[in-house]
């Protein structure tokens, strides 16, 4: 019976939702109900049934139907987007020394930013004096940490070079369905030699490079058609995600754990901050950015998934923001890999200042600081865009390091709440890459970037 009210509560939220959709309210004030819907259902859930109840976790399960199934569909296209979007955005180049020149400066920004994040890590858990040795293990965090002692096995065992290795595809077809952590840029790897093989075709099959290039045209309409269907879902699907997180949260592991989330969102306050400059040094307005960008911040908090927010970035930044196809689509693909500033960059070093102590080495050492800002730089290649990418990244850098990759089990109970502000941050980098990348190149279209009505994801094609 009580499951029964849960859902009849879910229905009744969505289809206040659905009457704003037919009202058209702004798609951002839909997104931003939807969050607020979903954190008050949480909470009622939390407060009447408790986090560990059967209730609790029989409704999320039903609740899973809305925000997992919507990130399953958002997953079911970033592979066809990406590919479609790479291959349409290269053959519109008139040289391919443009595209080398697109994704050095992306990809430089992206590991640039993840070693800036590093720095602010670090500095922030020296300023909140956080210690390892001060955090209590309970067997929840104990089991944590023997599994992240059998995962150190399997991050051993490959170098970095062959970590590298890992994003040339050996077999396309495999990586189409996503089997492996580094896909995503395998994909955007092989997307770009069919381009770059179109442009060659010009010159001497001119005739089959233009049904070709009319084919792909063809094909990118229909994608983009089936990411405008299902972004239209993206309020219910935050209702459905943040409901869950709320409901689950682990209350008295926050308590116990506050001066560490505090400490971590202080760092992703600073570099959210950096990002800003960083716009602002670039002639931009980043206040425009700001809220340009807002509402694709807010489903990545709330998915925790930086792959799944791939179409919601690639629409935002040409939309919205003015960024042409091509950059926009790299800097949104390598970004759900490469260089995360939240997972890649401000997590390990945090943890890495935390554990030192406990092995009898100072973190404030020049020479461990610099090693640490190196190693998390070239370790943020290849760190999966989905939830637990901080981890394996955590693995990576604490092993580096030579410090005991056990301890960081004992964040495990304040891990989805931390992990929600890491993704906003990690997509924000993405977006701020591709931003500046246009405006070095001189490709942004300031008119679109500075126009206030451009400020909504282009759901037009849906009735």
């Amino acid at each position: 019976m009580l499951i029964m009210i849960n859902m009849a509560i879910m229905f009744a939220l969505i289809i206040v939702l659905y009457q704003m959709q037919k009202k058209h309210v702004s798609f951002s004030k839909r997104v931003f109900t939807g969050l607020g819907f979903g954190i008050l259902l949480g909470i009622f859930l939390q407060v009447a049934y408790g986090s560990d109840s059967n209730v609790v976790s029989t409704t999320t399960d039903w609740y899973s139907l809305v925000g997992s199934g919507y990130i399953r569909l958002l997953m079911m296209i970033v592979i066809p987007l990406v590919m479609v979007s790479i291959i349409k955005a290269i053959t519109n180049l008139e040289k391919t020394s443009q595209l080398g020149k697109m994704s050095g400066w992306i990809i430089g920004i992206l590991v640039g930013t993840a070693m800036i994040a590093a720095v602010v890590g670090v500095g922030t858990s020296v300023a909140f004096d956080l210690n390892a040795e001060q955090i209590e293990a309970g067997q929840s965090e104990q089991d944590r940490g023997a599994y992240l002692e059998e995962r150190l096995g399997d991050v051993e065992s490959m170098t970095t070079p062959q970590r590298i290795l890992e994003f040339i595809p050996r077999n396309p077809f495999q990586d189409m369905t996503g089997d492996r952590a580094t896909s995503t840029i395998a994909v955007v790897i092989f997307s770009a030699f069919i381009g770059v093989a179109v442009l060659g075709l010009r010159r001497k099959r001119p005739e089959h490079a233009e049904f070709f290039t009319k084919m792909i045209d063809a094909v990118y309409s229909v994608v983009m058609r089936i990411v405008t269907l299902i972004l239209r879902l993206t309020p219910y699907g935050i209702l459905g995600l943040m409901a869950n997180t709320v409901a689950r949260t682990d209350v008295g592991g926050i308590i116990e754990l506050s001066k560490f989330v505090l400490a971590s969102y202080v760092a992703l306050l600073i570099m959210f901050v950096i990002h800003l400059l960083m716009i602002s040094f670039a002639g931009l307005n980043p206040i425009t950015y700001l809220k340009k960008v807002l509402p694709v911040l807010g489903f990545a908090f709330t998915s925790r998934s930086s792959a799944g927010t791939i179409p919601l970035n690639i629409q935002t930044q040409k939309n919205n923001l003015g960024v042409p196809d091509g950059v926009a689509d790299m800097s949104a693909s390598f970004g759900a890999t490469i260089g995360q500033n939240g997972c890649a960059g401000i997590y390990p070093a945090m943890l890495a200042v935390m554990i030192a102590p406990t092995v009898g080495i100072n973190p404030l050492e020049p020479t461990f600081l610099l090693m640490l800002v190196i190693i998390i730089g070239i370790s943020s290649f290849g760190v999966a865009g989905v939830g637990g990418g901080a981890t394996f990244a955590a693995l990576i850098v604490l092993s580096a390091m030579d410090l005991p990759v056990y301890l960081a089990g004992l964040l495990i109970s304040i891990e989805p709440l931390i992990d929600m502000g890491r993704t906003a941050l990690n997509v924000n980098g993405a977006m701020t890459s591709g931003t500046i990348t246009s405006r070095i190149l001189g490709t942004l279209n300031k008119e679109r970037y500075n126009d206030p009505k451009a400020n909504e994801i282009d759901l037009s094609e849906v009735s």
